[in-house]
C-alpha cells in the first residue's frame, strides 16, 4: 500500500496514524498538493492530498481511504459496527474534516505551509482566525471530553484520530489548547497525542520545521 503526500497534511497524517493503530504497513511517497507526478495524478486526478494506491486500487480522499482499510482490516475495529457508536465516529471525523479544518487550516497554511511552500501568507487571517473563530469550536470540544480521554465508545477510534491530527497542526503553530483554558481538552490531546503511531510522525515534522532539536 502507498500513500502519497506529507504528513504535516493532517488528511496524510490521519491516514498514516489509522493504518498504524491497525498494524498494516504503508508506504509514504512525497506529494504537494497539485504535483504534476504522473503516477500521483493518475490516482489523485484533481491534485489531493493523500492520495492511496493498494495494487490496482485507489482512492485520493482521507475519509475514504480509512473506511477502506476499515473494510479489509477490521481488527482492531476503529470505526465500530455499533449503529450509536459508529455514527457519532463518522460525525466527529466530519468535524474535524469540514469544522475544526477551518481556522486550524488558516492559522496552519499562513504560518508554515505557505512559507514551506514559497507562496504568499497573510498573517491577519491566521491571527483572525486564533482570536475569533478557533475558541468556540475549542470550547465545544471541551465539553466533549469524557474520563475515559477516548471521545466515543471509551476505546480509540476515527473520532480521536480526525480530531488528534487537527491537535497536531495546532501545536505545531505554538496554538495547542492550553490547560489553563481548556483543562479537559489539553489532557485529552497530550494522551491522543503521545500514542506512538502519533508520536513518531509528530518528532519527524518537528525535526523538519526545526521546531526540536
Amino acid at each position: 500500500m502507498i500513500v502519497y503526500g506529507n504528513s504535516l497534511s493532517p488528511f496524510v497524517r490521519k491516514v498514516l496514524v489509522f493504518a498504524a493503530e491497525k498494524g498494516v504497513s504503508i508506504e509514504p511517497r512525497p506529494a504537494v498538493p497539485g504535483a504534476d507526478d504522473p503516477k500521483f495524478r493518475a490516482i489523485s486526478p484533481f491534485g489531493k492530498i493523500p492520495a492511496f494506491s493498494d495494487g490496482d486500487y485507489s482512492l485520493s480522499d482521507s475519509s475514504a481511504i480509512v473506511h477502506y482499510l476499515e473494510a479489509k482490516h477490521p481488527t482492531p475495529a476503529l470505526i465500530p459496527a455499533d449503529a450509536e457508536i459508529r455514527g457519532r465516529v463518522v460525525w466527529f471525523d466530519e468535524f474535524a474534516d469540514t469544522i475544526l479544518v477551518q481556522p486550524v487550516g488558516k492559522i496552519f497554511f499562513n504560518r508554515i505551509v505557505a512559507k514551506l511552500l514559497g507562496r504568499r501568507a497573510d498573517p491577519a487571517v491566521a491571527d483572525e482566525a486564533q482570536a475569533n473563530e478557533l475558541p468556540p469550536v475549542l470550547a465545544w470540544l471541551e465539553t466533549q471530553i469524557p474520563a475515559s480521554n477516548f471521545l466515543v465508545g471509551n476505546m480509540l477510534t476515527l473520532a480521536d484520530i480526525s480530531v488528534g491530527t487537527m491537535l497536531v497542526n495546532l501545536g505545531h503553530t505554538g496554538t495547542a489548547p492550553k490547560a489553563s483554558e481548556y483543562p479537559k481538552l489539553a489532557a485529552y490531546s497530550e494522551s491522543v497525542l503521545s500514542r506512538p503511531s502519533f508520536a513518531k510522525l509528530i518528532a519527524g515534522e518537528q525535526r523538519a520545521l526545526g521546531l526540536s532539536n
